[in-house]
């Protein structure tokens, strides 16, 4: 099992959490400082079912939104996104594993965030039979 990293990350959310879908207001109002565009490099992203996944691959750009949590908010908010996500370290039936990625600010510069990507048995199936969004936005599909 990987240790976690103990500082309290920004997120990473590139779909239903992000600003106007169903899970933002659900999880995230009124528990964030900021909210701001960013992307994921190293990444694409594949439909889901309601929902995408992100499966790291050289070369790709996810976009989305760079997310800081509350500082007292930001246990609940961990604790709550890991149980959207089902989410629960080192189990091997996880869809998502959260790990510690850099994240491109819009605005210029990198932040370690935490990111929800697929779990490899997820991104082995998706990289073999799923439907890639191409340019990388959840948004898009509309």
């Amino acid at each position: 099992m990987i240790a976690e990293d103990p500082r309290p990350l920004p997120f990473f959310v590139y779909g239903t959490l992000r600003p106007g879908e169903a899970n933002h207001d659900l999880f995230l109002r009124g528990r964030t400082l900021a909210e701001e565009p960013a992307r994921l490099t190293g990444a694409v992203l594949y439909d889901g079912p309601g929902y995408p996944y992100a499966v790291e691959e050289p070369g790709g750009t996810v976009r989305g939104e760079l997310v800081t949590a509350r500082p007292e908010a930001y246990g609940e908010l961990l604790a709550a996104l890991d149980r959207l996500e089902e989410y629960v370290p080192g189990d091997p039936r996880n869809l998502y594993e959260r790990l510690a990625r850099d994240a491109v600010r819009t605005a210029g510069g990198t932040v370690r965030a935490w990111v929800y990507l697929a779990a490899p048995r997820v991104a082995a199936r998706l990289r073999a039979t799923g439907t890639r969004i191409a340019d990388g936005d959840w948004l898009s599909r509309r």
